[in-house]
């Protein structure tokens, strides 16, 4: 099925094409956003809104980029939402700790990704605890390319950058990460 045949599928709501995009996409966007917010539960409950989404804002989708490429601004931005929230909650609980309840406290705890052998987990873990404090851009540009594999040219339409900007980026969250990882 290619990308337009879906696309024309998912506007007239069809279960079979909305069920093979899932398929198709449910590991892309859950890796997508659980190398972002380091945290398998967001990530599980993010994917979900992302595929929500799409379902819902199809007919908005308007072609300018491929359907791949939209897909992973939509795990993206939602990666970044549940950060956001996150550090909103964190913020609102040290100022008002008795009006919202104690979350528990993963800040400090490691992210052990499922996806590392188990003899690389604990190296790993400082690794991604790393990636984490680099910027949004920086965090971003590393993840899709040194992470998820992607092309330099998908991860300009992704972020819609051109290549210089992604290849500086990239440096850049290297030379951060060697840097923090030098300290530790």
């Amino acid at each position: 099925m290619t990308d337009q045949e879906l696309i024309e599928q998912l506007r007239n709501k069809s279960e079979p094409a909305f069920k093979w995009l899932v398929e198709s996409y449910q590991q892309v966007v859950f890796n997508t956003i659980l190398n972002i917010v380091q945290d398998i539960h967001e990530a599980e409950d993010a994917a979900q809104e992302v595929f929500m989404k799409i379902y819902q804002s199809i007919d908005g989708f308007r072609g300018e980029s491929g359907l791949s490429t939209w897909i992973y601004r939509l795990s993206i931005n939602k990666a970044l939402d549940k950060i956001r929230r996150r550090k909103s909650r964190e913020r609102i609980q040290q100022i008002i700790p008795w009006w919202m309840p104690a979350e528990r406290k993963d800040n400090e705890a490691m992210f052990f990704h499922p996806g590392v052998d188990l003899e690389n987990k604990e190296k790993a873990a400082v690794v991604f605890k790393a990636i984490n404090s680099l910027p949004e851009n920086q965090k971003i540009a590393f993840t899709l390319i040194k992470i998820q594999g992607l092309k330099y040219e998908e991860v300009c339409r992704i972020m819609d950058k051109n290549i210089k900007a992604v290849e500086s980026l990239v440096s850049r969250a290297k030379q951060n990460l060697q840097d923090i990882l030098k300290n530790r």
